[in-house]
């Protein structure tokens, strides 16, 4: 019997990645290829299994050897290379060999093509900077928008990425924990309510651009604010009177709200805020 045709009986009670690993049934090998205890020597050689899930399997594990990625990163399915780009540890020269991958799926929600390899690529911690940069210039809105989401990329790259006309690319700037103070400021005004909303989420947003937030058009906005445990109590206070419930319900939810505004909640006339005071006092 040949290394890949051991049958179901042969491997009933087995737990022995090595013996798993020749199953016949590619869902066993996959498996293996998933786990955490597997074997590096078991990763390299499903990392030349004929069926690409279990390849791909391989090049997302992160016990998977730089070897075996090295070999990944050349595989004929752009599913194992994109496993191989969000693999804690690809190194810089394979991403670097990845980021200008041409491989595209199509997306039915946004009914478009989606370039996975790059994106991943973009994501990646190990990612050199030159090469992120790159990236960001991408002509791809959503590969854009991964490099934005990136804490490694640079302050030149996200001064000119919180004016990109995507949408998104802006959104995950504001999102970013490297994102300076000034261009959170830039943000707070954007003309996309989700960019704003998130702007009012990040811990880092000065207190200038928060008492802007405060008097935004939009409720959603106003509620992302309220639960920024950075607020203070004047402005949680000004929130507390605004007509909608759910941003009440944010203001009672936070630490920072005051205890004669969380008394005062207490006794709103929407079970919901009560409730969510009502919790908190005393």
């Amino acid at each position: 019997m040949s290394a890949t045709e051991l049958k179901s009986d042969d491997i009933n009670g087995q737990d022995d990645p090595e013996v798993l690993a020749k199953a016949w049934d590619w869902h066993v090998r996959r498996k293996v290829a998933w786990s955490a205890d597997a074997p590096e020597k078991v990763l390299d050689a499903l990392a030349r299994d004929s069926v690409q899930w279990v390849r791909e399997a391989v090049a997302g594990n992160a016990c998977t050897s730089s070897q075996a990625l090295a070999r990944l990163a050349d595989d004929s399915s752009g599913f194992v290379r994109a496993a191989v780009a969000l693999n804690p540890r690809a190194t810089s020269e394979i991403l670097e060999m990845l980021a200008g991958d041409e491989m595209v799926d199509y997306d039915s929600t946004l009914q478009k093509n989606r370039y996975l390899v790059r994106e991943a690529v973009a994501k990646s911690p190990n990612i050199s900077a030159s090469i992120l940069d790159f990236l960001a210039r991408d002509f791809d809105d959503h590969v854009r928008s991964a490099a934005a989401s990136n804490p490694r990329l640079s302050g030149e790259s996200m001064n000119k990425m919180v004016k990109d006309v995507f949408w998104e690319v802006r959104n995950n700037i504001a999102r970013n924990p490297a994102t300076s103070e000034e261009l959170l400021v830039y943000l707070s005004a954007d003309r996309i309510m989700d960019v704003r909303v998130t702007t009012a989420q990040n811990l880092r947003t000065p207190a200038a651009a928060l008492a802007m937030l405060a008097t935004d058009k939009s409720w959603e906005v106003r509620e992302a604010l309220a639960r920024n445990v950075r607020l203070e109590g004047r402005i949680l206070e000004e929130l507390a009177g605004h007509w909608s419930w759910m941003v009440r319900v944010a203001v009672a939810e936070n630490p920072n709200t005051p205890q004669t505004v969380l008394e005062r909640l207490a006794e709103d006339q929407d079970q919901s805020v009560q409730k969510a005071a009502r919790g908190r006092v005393g």
